[in-house]
């Protein structure tokens, strides 16, 4: 009986806390808390943050308060204007350096360099003199050379309307001769030709054939018409004369002239003043076999 109450007796006793067995325990009671708590959210332990440190050094600090840099609107504007204000006092001060010289100069210097400072604007007033000049000599002589060139044009295209190389226009008349019988011949075509030259005629062109100083008539005897400049001309014969109709119209109807002897021949002439007519009809210009422009 006593051998059984000794094991009762030490299992009875309390553990101490930093025996095996009491160890094993609290890691069994720590598991069943666990288990029981496994439903309920588990609180988050609060991390303590770390407190800034201050730099300990004093250039470090005073870097930390000027970088970066707080500036202000108004201490910008001030900023510039104290730069500009220095800026012109700088260049007050090189001004007044630069003048320093004339300042301590004698009078007989000061007298020498004004010399020679109305000296030099005499020679660029000359200078300038000159140069006017010689822009005007050459604008005049560039207005001579258009106004030649422009003489030159014109007088090219007035030999050009004489010659028959150029298209002319103008006042003048259109005389039409109807030559129902034929009886109209070269030689009356030539003698109204004459009497339009003689009244101031400065272009004429008969049908389609523009009339020159080279011009010629011969009669088509196989036919009832006349040649000119070798063209087959038939009537009705058309004149377009560029000219002074008050000038054109009397001459052709003078008494015993070109529209009485054309009557007396049964053709029929009728004259047309016109404040413009047109001579589009242009010769062939012949090369000259003999003659050429006589030296100056």
């Amino acid at each position: 009986m006593s051998e059984e109450k000794e094991p009762r007796e030490r299992e009875a006793e309390p553990r101490a806390a930093g025996e095996p067995g009491s160890a094993a325990e609290g890691a069994e009671a720590a598991a069943t808390e666990e288990a029981s708590g496994a439903g309920e959210p588990s609180a988050v332990a609060a991390v303590p943050r770390e407190p800034v440190r201050l730099p300990s050094d004093g250039r470090t600090r005073l870097m930390a308060a000027l970088w970066p840099p707080r500036v202000s609107r108004g201490q910008l504007v001030v900023a510039l204007l104290l730069f500009a204000l220095g800026l012109a006092l700088a260049i007050q001060v090189r001004s007044t350096n630069d003048h320093s010289e004339l300042r301590g100069a004698r009078q007989e210097d000061l007298v020498r360099i004004l010399d020679e400072l109305d000296g030099k604007q005499q020679r660029l007033q000359s200078e300038k003199t000159q140069l006017e000049q010689s822009l005007a000599q050459l604008e005049n002589s560039s207005n001579q050379a258009k106004e030649a060139q422009e003489q030159t044009r014109k007088k090219a295209a007035e030999l050009g309307v004489l010659a028959g190389t150029e298209q002319a226009t103008g006042p003048g008349i259109v005389l039409t001769i109807d030559d129902p019988q034929g009886q109209v011949k070269a030689d009356m075509l030539l003698d109204t030709l004459q009497e339009l030259r003689a009244a101031g005629a400065e272009a004429i062109q008969i049908n389609d054939v523009r009339v020159v100083a080279g011009t010629y008539f011969t009669d088509n005897s196989s036919e009832n018409g006349v040649r000119i400049d070798g063209k087959d001309v038939s009537q009705p014969f058309r004149f377009t004369v560029v000219g002074n109709p008050q000038d054109l119209t009397p001459a052709l109807n003078i008494p015993g002239g070109v529209v009485r002897s054309l009557e007396n021949h049964q053709a029929q002439a009728t004259i047309v003043q016109q404040q413009k007519v047109l001579v589009d009809a242009l010769a062939t210009p012949k090369p000259l076999q003999y003659g050429k422009p006589a030296a100056k």
